[in-house]
């Protein structure tokens, strides 16, 4: 066992020779979206996104279900898991099998089984002093799916959300791989404060955040301001504690956004300030469109923003 718990890594990894480990996670959600088989795609996306943050390549997976055969008809079902088998197949990955519970609560996952160089995993607890945070995805989806529970999002708000939700971060991380990037980590329900938090926590440094960097989704701003935030939001807030140090004046919208949970996020890069330029380059070749430089890496401990 070449990464277990010890440091909120994103998955664990098992060193099988000198040239072959595997990466190993689960992870389920309850329905974020009323479509079903978006809700397929996004459960699945969110489920390889360990494995690419470990700079991995995910090979096989099993469906994990939790659903209510007496209330919710079948049909809902296979559609999930349509949507499913469709972000898998966009991925390269093999279904090989799946495991299913009777449940009040409809629940999707996968149990994903990756496969990297042990020497190239990429982790969360190496950032470096010097190093440039770049992140991959908008911020406020968690809002967004909140708006949509509350049937109040637009069908524009809830195609965009969508749309950041089942984005595989498999070409991100196939562009980090390629640079060489010093750590990183993909930001789920801790929001992304709470794994930004975790990196520098566990690196042993600090980190300066440009606040006026982030891109947003449609209508996060306007639902923060409303108070239509995820019960996590607070957990959050309450996780990352005083670490955050946030200038006189802050956006309060904003700072609720930096702790929202985000379902099926975007990978947090730490690279080194000179590959900066080649990873931006690469990223965009590999279409990715959100792509924001969000702060740096420094010597001591917590987060600023200016």
């Amino acid at each position: 066992m070449i990464v277990g718990i010890e440091t909120a890594e994103d998955a664990g990894v098992y060193k099988l020779s000198d040239e072959m480990a595997l990466i190993q996670t689960a992870d389920f959600i309850t329905p974020v979206v009323d479509d079903p088989f978006v809700y397929g795609q996004v459960a699945v996306a969110n489920a390889l996104s360990d494995v690419y943050a470990m700079g991995g390549k995910p090979i096989t997976a099993v469906n994990l279900v939790m659903f209510d055969t007496c209330n919710v008809p079948m049909e809902y079902l296979t559609e999930i898991l349509k949507g499913g088998a469709e972000k898998l197949r966009e991925a390269g990955v093999s279904l090989v099998g799946g495991h299913t519970v009777d449940d009040l609560e409809t629940k999707f996952g996968l149990s994903v089984t990756g496969i990297a160089h042990p020497e190239k995993i990429v982790r969360n607890s190496t950032a470096k002093p010097g190093d440039v945070l770049v992140y991959t995805k908008p911020l406020g989806i968690g809002v967004l799916t909140t708006a949509i529970k509350a049937d109040m999002a637009s069908d524009q708000e809830v195609k965009a959300v969508s749309e950041v939700m089942t984005h595989l971060n498999k070409s991100a991380s196939e562009a980090m791989v390629s640079v060489g990037v010093s750590a990183c980590t993909d930001v789920t329900g801790f929001g992304f404060l709470g794994h930004l938090y975790e990196m520098v926590k566990f690196s042993g440094v600090s980190a300066e955040i440009d606040s006026s960097a982030f891109k947003l989704l449609p209508g996060a701003k306007e639902y923060a301001s409303m108070g239509l935030l995820p019960a996590a939001t607070y957990d959050n807030v309450d996780y990352v504690g005083d670490a955050v140090e946030f200038p006189e004046g802050f956006d309060e919208d904003l700072k609720m956004l930096l702790f929202d949970p985000q379902t099926s996020g975007g990978l947090l890069i730490a690279v080194p300030e000179e590959k900066l330029p080649e990873l931006l380059s690469k990223l965009t070749e590999k279409g990715e469109p959100w792509v924001q430089v969000v702060g740096k890496i420094k010597e001591g401990t917590g987060i600023k923003f200016y």
